[in-house]
């Protein structure tokens, strides 16, 4: 995967000692919808029936830059990022943003920041170009994602149109 083989190179280029996430937890983050242990099956069914109210067209997510967050943790996120060629994925986050308020879902007020994290390390690399990574969004998921153990268990995927 390009993915995989640029994680490796930017890597060893910016000396980071930190192992690139496995090719399956490559993933862009658009909302959480929060931490629910006491009622998961129901939160997750209204998030399931939520986002499948959602009709938007596939479209294409460019990333072209690299670099880390800004993170005083020992691990900051070394990610991809798009310049301008991210208003589509915005798009998207503002439409699933506002559907989920409107379903209840109270979202944590935050920027969004289009990215794709490669690895975690605790040295901060500049932001920087890189040969464009492209891809057409066609759908999306649901996913319940075990913070700090690496794990992502997907629950449901819809379709964009097409």
């Amino acid at each position: 995967m390009r993915i995989e083989r640029l994680a490796q190179g930017l890597r060893v280029e910016h000396s980071l000692k930190g192992k690139p996430l496995p090719t399956k937890h490559f993933h862009v983050t658009l909302h959480s919808i929060g931490v629910h242990d006491t009622f998961f099956e129901r939160v997750a069914a209204w998030a399931q029936a939520t986002a499948s109210a959602i009709s938007m067209p596939a479209f294409d997510v460019v990333f072209d830059h690299a670099g880390s967050f800004h993170r005083t943790a020992r691990a900051r996120p070394f990610v991809l990022l798009g310049s301008d060629r991210v208003a589509a994925l915005e798009e998207f986050h503002g439409v699933l943003g506002t559907t989920l308020a409107k379903a209840g879902f109270n979202l944590r007020p935050s920027s969004f920041t289009p990215h794709l994290t490669l690895l975690y390390d605790k040295h901060e690399v500049a932001e920087r170009t890189i040969e464009p990574v492209r891809w057409t969004a066609r759908e999306f998921f649901l996913v319940d994602s075990r913070v700090g153990k690496t794990k992502h268990v997907q629950l449901a995927q819809w379709p964009l149109l097409a």
